[in-house]
């Protein structure tokens, strides 16, 4: 990667300063294409299954108010202030004034989003916090406070949100009452028991085994991107699907598959030893309704859930794609940034084809690799701290395709694609997504593989403002990239994770030139749910 100069990363900060100054939230909103989510057909559904649908959005719709307090704070009071129909809007897709694109306010009154979110005091230093003396700190289910005589007190989700989780239980339990599915049933009610201890083992593991019915339910705090200071602290959240179940036969072939898929996997076979359960599976499935975090910003397109290592070793993980939301994202915004940022050369090969079985393999690779250090330093979560959850959306990302373009050129998939097409997808698309920004892990890890595979030639930046593709470099940087990732999460080199990051993890002059590109041809960002 090119080192740029310090004049121009001031400039290009004051340009983006003043901008936000002068912004038009009407404009902000068009970044977020409008996907309605239509009524599914329930065919085949029964009445009970309809009634736990109904119940299982209604939980959601709780799960979105404990959101609005863990990220901002009193979310409805906010709303009701704001009178400008798209500076509301706005607000409701960022679930604050934030915006989630460069973590900058795009509303008069505030400062930048602070990286405690509403987990941590604001006034807590580190000095503070390393020296508390408190079992719970680190726990991903505990705020932490100030106690009346100003010192530091950790408090459980369930004792936190005890209203609003007594809610989420209620319909739970109406729902475990209607079904017909035991094992829905199972899962429910240790759910509930999950929201009430916030210990998630069992539930876990009953939601693995629900393998009969055509509704699913993800639910409870589940992702810690939020959590800016440590990257500790999960946000509630809440998928309502539906199973696509012909498509899931065809994706569960896979899931034998897993382990050999792990022994794949490039470097040093001692850096990722790992043994994956060999209960894992993979659902396709359409999106009905989601909130809280995971409705917040950009939309992702499938989830490989649970993150409990102890869990993925045991049984292993459930990859759940989206599919009616990887349809919309490529037809919205990776096809078009294929037309407008590609030489013409490389065009045909942006393939939806591709770029679904590229998510496929993205999230089955969150599965694999390595959990623990190979040197005693405890998880991996634990060794790299703040910089865990960059890396492992990078490693996802980046072995994901090198998974699927190995795949494709063995035959292996049934669609009709081939590796120029899947390298072509994955880095037409790893260049829209430099578009989100470095507010977030997401945003720092699309910008890290750009930038890598800038600096490697794998693709060259032309004066004309699009760009060439050399496939054989693609390849080798997905492999060699993927296998440093690797080797700092097995080592737990959290110093050179962070040079790497500090390294490759800002946007440059070609990533500047191309948002400005696709804001003019008017192609969004992402997408925003409504619903019939």
């Amino acid at each position: 990667m090119k080192h740029y100069s310090a004049v121009l990363t001031i400039l290009a900060l004051a340009a983006v300063s003043c901008t936000r100054n002068q912004t038009d939230t009407g404009r902000l909103v068009k970044n977020y294409a409008e996907v309605t989510i239509p009524a599914p057909d329930l065919t085949g559904i029964t009445d009970n299954g309809k009634e736990v649908l109904k119940l299982y959005r209604m939980a959601a719709d709780e799960v979105d108010k404990i959101y609005w307090k863990q990220y901002f704070g009193d979310g409805e009071a906010f709303l009701g202030s704001l009178t400008d129909p798209s500076e509301k809007l706005y607000a409701e897709i960022n679930y604050g004034p934030w915006d989630r694109i460069d973590g900058k306010p795009f509303l008069p009154g505030y400062g930048n989003k602070p990286e405690s979110a509403r987990f941590y005091p604001d006034d807590m230093t580190e000095e503070e916090f390393l020296g508390w003396e408190d079992p719970d700190k680190k726990s991903p289910y505990t705020l932490i406070e100030r106690a009346g005589d100003g010192t530091l007190k950790s408090v459980w989700y369930h004792d936190a949100y005890a209203d609003l989780i007594g809610k989420i239980e209620e319909h739970l339990h109406r729902a475990a009452d209607v079904t017909i599915k035991e094992s829905v049933r199972h899962y429910l009610l240790e759910m509930i028991e999950g929201l009430k201890t916030d210990d998630y083992y069992d539930s876990y593991k009953a939601w693995l085994e629900m393998e009969d019915s055509k509704m699913d339910l993800v639910i409870g705090p589940i992702e810690a991107v939020d959590d800016a200071r440590y990257g500790t602290k999960a946000s509630y959240g809440a998928y309502v699907l539906l199973k696509n179940l012909q498509r899931t036969e065809e994706l569960n072939a896979l899931s034998s598959r897993i382990q050999e898929l792990q022994a794949m996997l490039p470097g040093d076979p001692a850096d990722h030893a790992f043994v994956p359960g060999s209960h894992s599976d993979i659902f396709s499935c359409n999106v009905l309704y989601c909130s809280g975090y995971t409705n917040a910003g950009f939309k992702v397109i499938g989830i490989n859930f649970p993150y409990d290592a102890r869990i993925q070793e045991e049984l292993g993980t459930r990859t759940i794609i989206f599919d009616n939301i990887i349809r919309e994202k490529f037809n919205r915004t990776v096809h078009p940034v294929g037309d407008a940022l590609l030489e013409a050369v490389h065009q045909p090969h942006v393939d939806a084809s591709a770029f679904y079985w590229t998510i496929v393999f993205r999230e089955i690779a969150k599965g694999l690799g390595v959990k623990e250090t190979v040197n005693g330093k405890g998880t991996v979560a634990e060794a790299l701290g703040n910089e865990a959850l960059v890396l492992e959306k990078a490693k996802s990302n980046v072995l994901g395709a090198w998974l699927c373009a190995q795949e494709a050129e063995a035959y292996h998939i049934s669609a009709l694609f081939q590796k120029e097409d899947v390298l072509t997808t994955f880095v037409t698309n790893t260049i829209r997504s430099t578009r989100f920004g470095a507010a977030d892990p997401t945003g720092i890890a699309n910008i890290i593989v750009y930038n890598y595979l800038l600096e490697s030639k794998a693709i060259t930046w032309n004066p004309s403002g699009r760009y060439s593709i050399d496939y054989d470099k693609t390849w080798k940087a997905l492999e060699a990239v993927g296998a440093e990732i690797l080797r700092m999460q097995a080592h737990g080199d959290i110093d050179a994770a962070r040079a790497w990051i500090t390294k490759y993890g800002v946007a440059g002059p070609e990533s500047l030139s191309d948002k400005r590109a696709l804001e003019s041809a008017g192609i969004p960002v992402d997408i925003r749910f409504s619903y019939e």
